[in-house]
């Protein structure tokens, strides 16, 4: 199934159809500031387990990372962080990073058997944040990546929707996607590493 919501002003009648299907345990492929994304809920295993089935990788050793709406939503699932990597997150939040923080109880069991860590985004992309807004917890997440060498991202929605609508519940056409993916950063030692450069540039909010 592809729908089409509008970033500007996102259908709240649409919406309520996303969060239900990923309620039921379904996936759905979204817009984010940067590239399209596949999630679920990250409360239900057996969802999370079909994603890295379709993505061919092992839950304990995926590099999924959680969308939040906002920053009171990412403290439920990391340890305690200092005020000035707090305050740099205020600065840099929504935007195109995704911060990796040493992980607390909350993250389920299934992503976290192996590793202590977690990465979370707030995009810059109000259909993204509204359905997390809407759910009631984060959505997990992980880039479409495209077969084709030059381009590594899928950008068009209606090409993404020929390419999974057998293998997901539901494709969101929020208009062209990007081709650059998030700028990840490791805060897990209290300092700010750059693993990898992509979107945004962290030097503009330090």
């Amino acid at each position: 199934m592809l729908i089409k919501i509008y970033p500007e002003n996102p259908n709240e009648k649409a919406l309520a159809q996303v969060v239900d299907i990923l309620r039921k345990g379904g996936i759905i492929i979204y817009p984010t500031d940067t590239v399209y994304g596949m999630g679920c809920d990250i409360t239900n295993h057996k969802a999370i387990e079909k994603i890295c089935r379709i993505r061919g990788i092992k839950p304990e050793k995926a590099n999924l990372s959680f969308v939040c709406s906002d920053l009171s939503n990412i403290s439920d699932y990391i340890k305690p962080i200092d005020n000035t990597v707090f305050r740099v997150l205020k600065k840099a939040l929504p935007g195109p990073f995704t911060f990796i923080f040493n992980a607390n109880g909350n993250v389920p069991k299934l992503l976290s058997s192996n590793k202590k860590t977690v990465g979370i985004r707030v995009p810059d992309n109000s259909i993204a944040r509204e359905i997390v807004k809407l759910l009631g917890n984060p959505i997990l997440s992980t880039s479409i990546k495209d077969d084709d060498e030059i381009i590594e991202y899928s950008t068009d929605p209606e090409l993404i929707h020929e390419k999974y609508e057998n293998l997901v519940d539901l494709v969101i056409d929020g208009g062209y996607g990007g081709n650059e993916a998030s700028t990840v950063v490791d805060c897990t030692q209290g300092e700010f590493e750059v693993i990898r450069e992509g979107k945004g540039n962290l030097e503009d909010y330090i």
